[in-house]
């Protein structure tokens, strides 16, 4: 499949951002069962054409879009796009972490991280809603974290970026209160995919007990968009792990969030 192909031609039709695999792959087939035609914007060309396949055998069109959400260039001329064509849903859900020490790590690589999780967030957002406004339709969900909630040491950048994300969705959502646009923070704690082995978190206690699949994120999200939530916390137990945070002091909050991050090796 093109890797450029057009966004399709129809009204009802969802762009998810870090679609060709895990959550955002999952989520993007949610929406194709929900009777979304999908533009699936990701940077591997080739795990893009795969998991537009997987989207094709739902039934649904599909498009794709390779980009570097981190490019300010792609991303300005990705954006243009979505100002154009504005979708009836828009999914941020790219992004990546990254462990270790804050001062051990490439500041190369905090950047990107930080022009991924954040600034392509904004943007993207910034580019649909004009549009959906003036619609009168339109659905956002932001993919956060159950990190939004407290301070991670040995992934400081990741979770400030995800508590960004958090603040930023529930602020735009109250600034849309009363209109037809929505937009929900939808938040999952640990979760069976290759993003959390490849953000070095495997090794750590948070992640060795049960993790839920990414199916399950995604019907929570999808569910939580549908009904207009402003915040979706994935699974009983995260919502019990972070009503105890908010009750806690935040130098309490730290020490546990730096045990449960410390490898399992230390």
């Amino acid at each position: 499949m093109p890797k450029d192909t057009p966004a399709p031609n129809d009204m009802r039709f969802a762009v998810v951002t870090g679609a060709s695999s895990g959550i955002g792959l999952a989520l993007a087939k949610r929406l194709a069962q929900e009777g979304y035609d999908l533009v699936l914007a990701g940077r591997d060309a080739d795990r893009l054409a795969d998991a537009a396949d997987e989207i094709v055998a739902l039934g649904r069109r599909v498009a794709v879009r390779q980009v570097d959400l981190s490019d300010p260039y792609e991303l300005e001329d990705f954006a243009a796009t979505l100002t154009v064509q504005v979708p009836d849903v828009l999914v941020n859900n790219a992004g990546f972490g990254a462990y270790g020490h804050f001062a051990g790590i490439d500041p190369g690589l905090t950047l990107n991280m930080i022009d991924t999780n954040v600034t392509a967030l904004a943007r993207l957002t910034a580019a649909v809603l004009p549009g959906m406004l003036a619609r009168g339709e339109g659905r956002i969900l932001n993919v956060a974290s159950t990190g939004a909630f407290a301070p991670l040491p040995f992934s400081a950048v990741y979770g400030a970026t995800k508590a960004f994300v958090l603040s930023f969705s529930e602020a735009v959502a109250e600034e849309l209160k009363g209109s037809p646009v929505t937009v929900t923070a939808l938040c999952p704690g640990p979760t069976a995919t290759r993003f959390f082995d490849r953000a070095g978190w495997d090794g750590t206690r948070l992640f060795k007990g049960p993790m839920v699949t990414a199916e399950t994120v995604a019907d929570c999200g999808v569910k939580a968009m549908a009904a207009g939530r402003r915040v979706a916390v994935v699974g009983l137990l995260n919502k019990v792990m972070i009503f105890a945070i908010r009750l806690a002091p935040r130098r309490l909050v730290g020490e546990a969030t730096r045990f449960m991050l410390a490898s399992r090796s230390r």
